[in-house]
């Protein structure tokens, strides 16, 4: 299904991914208390590729850096895996018997600015992107409901509120959003064992990573971001036969404004003063001027008896300035952590953590 460079592109998502998960699930992370956790690294990433076409020089390089490449075909490679994701791994599977999927790209520029069409064209071609024109200068909160509405509606009603209020002003000139919204049914429910199987050859898979210690979900989280083989050397290449599976119900809904995340990774250019967004608006004066001020995430995922339903959206707010074969138990009754991922492409679609199933959502 994939190429070799799409493979590594792929392999350097999934990085992408667990560093902001270890981030996420650090004492010092930016929720405060300990609290359940979840997140799009997919949403994030493909938001972030489609930021690096309308920028130039040291900002664009240092894109491609923190996203997974360098070299003069990075950004190239970028683009590539966000058109894979979005024909393939994204696509709805509900008519043939796979999960339902909807995922939406938006940029939202403001009406006194035309993009550059150089970039309007990566968009619409490789991420599926609509672009619409909104009135940031004079009507900021009609504008900022427009992208609000339009999440809602791709996730299924699942996140509201992805801008909060204040969130955009009359310095806004561009919105670039996503939302993802994901429903699957486990292949054997846990009241019943029919199974079915569908036309869709995709595989979407729940990873459960429970620690052996019940105090121990950031170091397992640490190990996850620091190697990078950690993963798949522990993804169970044959079944086993479980005894005892208990997995609790839990519902998270979770949210963040992402800077400061991705500073701490690194990104720090298209924060600042020095930022090259010059790629992205028909206007040289206009562009040289431009920088992101804000990240705005949020997903939802639900587990139960009948499967998984998750969501999530990300805007980036452009201002002016190894298993045993043998029967095995497996009983999550302390801190874990989650994946869900495409295993025909190895691409994480949701990452999260479980402090206290119980907690409110």
């Amino acid at each position: 299904m994939a190429t070799a460079d799409i493979r590594l592109s792929i392999a350097h998502q999934t990085r992408f991914a667990l560093r902001l998960a270890a981030t996420l699930c650090s004492p010092s992370a930016p929720t405060g208390s300990p609290t359940n956790a979840a997140f799009s690294p997919l949403s994030l990433h493909v938001a972030l590729s489609l930021l690096t076409a309308g920028t130039g020089g040291a900002t664009r390089d240092q894109l491609a850096a923190i996203l997974g490449g360098e070299g003069p075909g990075a950004v190239e490679g970028l683009h590539a895996l966000a058109e894979q994701v979005v024909q393939v791994v994204l696509a709805d599977g509900s008519g043939a018997g796979g999960p339902r999927v909807a995922f939406a790209d938006g940029v939202f520029v403001d009406a006194s600015l035309k993009l550059k069409p150089s970039f309007e064209e990566v968009a619409v071609s490789k991420y599926k992107a609509e672009a619409q024109s909104v009135d940031f200068q004079k009507k900021a909160a009609e504008a900022a409901g427009q992208v609000n509405t339009w999440v809602e509606k791709i996730t299924s009603g699942l996140i509201k509120e992805l801008l909060p209020a204040g969130s955009v002003d009359h310095t806004t000139k561009l919105v670039l959003g996503n939302a993802l919204y994901f429903k699957g049914a486990w292949t054997e429910k846990f009241d019943a064992s029919n199974t079915k199987d569908g036309g869709d050859k995709r595989q979407f898979s729940m990873y459960i990573l429970l620690p052996e210690a019940k105090d121990s979900l950031w170091s397992l989280a640490e190990n996850l971001s620091s190697e990078p083989e950690f993963l798949e050397k522990h993804i169970p290449r044959q079944k086993a036969t479980v005894g005892q599976f208990k997995l609790p119900k839990f519902k998270i809904s979770f949210g963040f404004e992402g800077s400061a995340l991705l500073k701490g990774l690194g990104l720090h250019l298209p924060f600042s003063a020095e930022a090259d967004l010059s790629q992205m608006v028909d206007s040289q004066a206009m562009g040289q001027n431009l920088y992101v001020s804000s990240i705005f995430h949020k997903s939802f995922v639900e587990v139960n008896e009948e499967g998984t339903e998750a969501a999530a959206a990300t805007a980036a707010v452009v201002s002016l300035r190894s298993m045993p074969i043998g029967p095995i138990d497996f009983i999550a009754d302390h801190p874990f952590l989650f994946l869900i991922r495409e295993d025909m492409t190895g691409v994480v679609l949701f990452v999260g953590h479980v402090v206290n199933p119980l907690l409110a959502a």
